[in-house]
């Protein structure tokens, strides 16, 4: 009960929060003086002794998406053929694509590691929908792949490259450019 009433003072969430707890993601439900219910988003619901949530690490990501947005970010790796300047425009737009992404403050793009194969860039976007995390990153990932293939560039790793038998390109055919097995750009 202590345990409870630390929490009511802390404030570290309210109800529908959308909040991490070690490795359980999920929108608060319920908060009582013993527990807090944690609703997933496979809709499994957990209950937590407040107890334990003392001693936990949250992450509390509603709170920040109200204020100033929520950034979301993911990764990918693009060889050093692709221009990055290209490559910044490219994940840019394929945010800007995705609802519930903001316009303001715009997506941006770091490169994270210069590796030796491929260069590693993440994409960041902000949202104010805590709530549907799972599903603007599947939206971004999916407008990712489009604009990628409609822009004939190849999304691949190093391993995939050193395995490469001269077929042609991973990507759809009607998307693919010169040089990636006979296939053409598409164009409107």
């Amino acid at each position: 009960m202590v345990a409870g009433i630390v929490l009511t003072y802390m404030r570290p969430f309210r109800i529908g929060d959308r909040i991490r707890v070690g490795e359980t993601i999920g929108d608060v439900i319920e908060k009582n003086l013993l527990v807090t219910r944690i609703r997933t988003i496979k809709n499994v619901d957990i209950t937590i002794p407040n107890s334990n949530l003392l001693n936990a690490h949250i992450e509390n990501y509603s709170s920040i998406a109200r204020q100033k947005g929520l950034i979301l970010c993911t990764s990918i790796t693009i060889g050093y053929d692709v221009p990055w300047r290209d490559v910044h425009a490219m994940l840019i737009e394929a945010a800007n694509r995705t609802d519930h992404i903001v316009s303001q403050p715009a997506p941006f793009v770091l490169q994270k590691a210069l590796n030796d194969f491929y260069v590693e860039y993440e994409v960041n976007a902000y949202t104010r929908r805590a709530s549907r995390m799972a599903s603007i990153y599947s939206d971004l990932h999916g407008h990712i792949q489009d604009v990628f293939n409609e822009n004939g560039v190849e999304i691949m790793s190093s391993h995939y490259t050193a395995l490469r038998d001269g077929n042609a390109a991973a990507m759809p055919p009607d998307h693919a450019g010169p040089g990636t097995g006979g296939f053409v750009i598409k164009k409107d």
